[in-house]
């Protein structure tokens, strides 16, 4: 269904906290240079944990009005609530999203059967590309495989994020069914494709699009040699992008090379000075600019 590279984008704000629209849409301009497949905006690299519902549309209705058609918009309108969930995923429906990235839901933890119906629901009343989103680090639950491939069987439920951070997990989802699969990890997402994968939702991409596009794109063309490459010389911001909770790291990251004010909202704060010492010095390894 979807391949290649999306950016999992971060949100950004005005120095009073507000929405900064003129930015985002700097921001989506410089993703589809830099050679960008996808958006997927509202994410946890997005914040939407600390958006109202309001700003959460939003953004969105931004995001695709910004793109216009270039590249898929993959809205993020998951919630722990499945209601909330459903009225989230009808607007990114009405605003033209081309899907929407729909988190496991968190601190309530449903059991494999909940989690099923939850899923279940929202794809029988809203007609979009539903991608699932495993991120066991983030919600305290993570999806058995077996639960995907039933999922699989929706016929709008197309693909899965998975950020597990496990090779066996992938693989034994593609034992079981066919679903789409993208790396919700950077560093392990030339792994993954290894196993079947077709891509990356990327949180370093917001520092280096180019790099991403053209190491999943030398792998799904048979450049191993070439995307291997890629992947050590970008291995340790990969990693500098979780010295700290995502997003702190990689907005920290876009303020230090003048992309961004790097401003965050509670209860994200900004990064400790002597891990941002560390994550200025990986920087300094890549010839970064506006």
């Amino acid at each position: 269904m979807w391949k290649g590279s999306f950016v999992a984008i971060v949100t950004p704000f005005k120095d009073d906290g507000s929405l900064d629209k003129q930015k985002y849409q700097e921001l989506i301009e410089f993703q589809i240079k830099g050679g960008t497949n996808g958006l997927v905006p509202c994410g946890c690299t997005g914040e939407a944990a600390t958006l109202t519902h309001e700003e959460q549309k939003q953004t969105v209705k931004i995001a695709v009005e910004t793109v216009n058609g270039r590249i898929p918009v993959i809205a993020g309108t998951g919630s722990n609530s499945t209601e909330e969930a459903l009225e989230l995923t009808r607007h990114a429906k009405e605003v033209g999203a081309s899907g929407a990235l729909i988190i496991t839901p968190y601190y309530n933890k449903p059991t494999p059967e909940g989690q099923y119906l939850h899923y279940k629901k929202i794809a029988q009343e809203v007609d979009i590309p539903i991608m699932l989103y495993n991120v066991p680090s983030r919600t305290g639950i993570s999806m058995l495989p077996e639960t995907i491939a039933r999922l699989s069987k929706i016929d709008n439920i197309v693909a899965i994020k998975e950020a597990s951070g496990s090779v066996d997990q992938v693989s034994k989802i593609f034992s079981l069914c066919d679903i789409c699969v993208l790396s919700g990890d950077d560093s392990m997402t030339l792994a993954l494709m290894a196993v079947g994968a077709s891509g990356v939702v990327s949180v370093a991409n917001n520092i280096i699009p180019r790099q991403i596009a053209e190491m999943v794109s030398a792998y799904l063309n048979n450049n191993l040699e070439r995307a291997r490459e890629i992947h050590y010389e970008s291995f340790p911001l990969f990693k500098a992008m979780f010295i700290e909770t995502n997003p702190i790291s990689v907005k920290t990251a876009m303020k230090i090379i003048g992309r961004l004010n790097g401003k965050l909202r509670l209860p994200l704060c900004p990064m400790q000075p002597e891990n941002e010492k560390k994550l200025k010095a990986v920087l300094e390894k890549y010839k970064l600019s506006n």
